[in-house]
């Protein structure tokens, strides 16, 4: 039978035409700001990297967040890691430089434009830089992975319209702001927790103290103050307090502070001279700081679920601006049921937190002494971790998140061709 030169014409123009999109390099946008966003980006880079080189595709990728996402292979635009705040008061430092970066931003898409968005958290500069995508580029995928919490704390309706706005795909990390977003209209994949991914690389107790040279036998509290600048006013002062009167109780307990910014280290040694605390502070090693803990003390964030998944005890703490805490209670009628992850993920007091006015020395010190003296208190605190564990997914969080981003930006370049 003869062969259809039609046929073969179509054959050789999809080969070519196949060819051409497997040497094509897609360029990715990531968005984030803050220390955390900088970790969750790094995360997901690294894997958006190995599911682009499993499935053939080149990606280029760029980003605003900080030095772990540079590290792992993102060109970075912009370091953001220091850039952010909680608070009316506590942003009005980081307004100039926001709006540079953003001017910075735009210029760099109108003369590279990017084959898919992602933003991580950051609400304010992502919730511009969705408007501005939509407005300019609105054929772009945009995919909203870590989304704000306004599934906890929304103050408004309208904020989670905003996100849904410039949102193709949702990516959702806890079940319950999956169901939200889901009955809000969005398109949403629940993927899990990236911190999951972290925990077959993290050291136990024993290594972890092996590894700082801390005895077996002696009483470690981790205190991990700030990640944000405001929080050093805010936060520090009241935790140090309350270690100073664990010091004086226990006066075998060893303080160390893991530096989230290198920057406030100054601060930090400026403030336990002042307070008379003795504490050892280490850069780059916040994972094994807490593994290696008999308890944290920690702002709230994060770092209280990477804390709850390493199975340390903890108390969490949290306080701004008393003007931004009177405007959000009395204007804004901010209510949430809990600000810590874990909590929040069970959706009971599984950790104790103490917040603004709450948030006293006494009352920490207090809570933290429980916990040190009381071992049937932190029994049943790991309990309720292991059962916060079994719902935050399965391992592969991250990857599963690349698939989703890579698979919607090749339904993206098949439907444009």
């Amino acid at each position: 039978m003869a062969e259809d030169p039609g046929a073969v014409v179509r054959s050789a123009q999809s080969v070519v035409q196949s060819e051409v999109q497997s040497e094509a390099t897609y360029r990715i946008l990531i968005s984030t700001g803050e220390v955390s966003g900088d970790l969750q980006g790094a995360l997901l880079i690294a894997a958006l990297q190995r599911q682009a080189e499993q499935a053939q595709i080149q990606v280029e990728l760029v980003a605003t967040g900080g030095d772990r996402m540079a590290q792992a292979g993102a060109k970075l635009l912009a370091n953001t890691s220091a850039i952010g705040s909680i608070g009316l008061f506590e942003s009005l430092p980081y307004i100039r430089a926001t709006r540079q970066i953003q001017q910075r931003i735009r210029q760099f898409l109108r003369q590279h434009p990017p084959d898919l968005v992602v933003m991580i958290d950051y609400f304010a500069p992502n919730l511009a830089l969705g408007r501005f995508l939509r407005q300019q580029f609105p054929q772009v995928p945009t995919v909203y992975y870590i989304a704000p919490q306004e599934w906890v704390w929304s103050v408004s309706p309208r904020n989670t319209q905003r996100i849904l706005e410039i949102t193709d795909r949702l990516l959702a990390i806890f079940p319950a702001e999956a169901t939200y977003y889901q009955a809000q209209g969005g398109n949403v994949t629940w993927v899990g927790h990236p911190l999951i991914d972290r925990l077959p690389s993290s050291p136990d107790r024993t290594m972890a103290r092996q590894q700082l040279g801390i005895a077996a036998d002696r009483v470690v509290v981790t205190l991990i103050p700030a990640s944000r600048q405001q929080e050093l006013q805010y936060i520090l002062p009241v935790m140090l307090a309350a270690a100073n009167q664990i010091q004086a109780t226990l006066p075998q307990v060893q303080f160390w502070i893991p530096l989230s910014l290198e920057r406030y280290r100054t601060a930090i040694e400026t403030a336990l001279h002042q307070t008379g605390v003795s504490a050892t502070i280490v850069s780059g090693q916040s994972q094994t700081l807490i593994a290696a803990a008999d308890l944290v003390i920690a702002k709230s964030g994060t770092v209280n679920l990477e804390t709850a998944l390493l199975e340390v005890p903890q108390v969490v703490m949290y306080r701004v601006h008393p003007v931004t805490a009177w405007i959000a209670e009395h204007l804004l009628k901010f209510s949430a049921p809990f600000v810590s992850p874990p909590n929040l993920v069970m959706m009971q007091p599984i950790v104790p937190e103490f917040l603004q006015y709450q948030a006293t020395p006494e009352r920490i010190a207090q809570a933290a002494l429980n916990l040190l003296q009381q071992p049937e208190q932190q029994a049943k605190m790991r309990d309720h971790y292991r059962q916060m564990r079994a719902k935050l997914g399965e391992p592969g969080v991250c990857d599963r998140a690349a698939k989703e981003i890579l698979e919607l930006l090749k339904s993206t370049n098949r439907q444009k061709n």
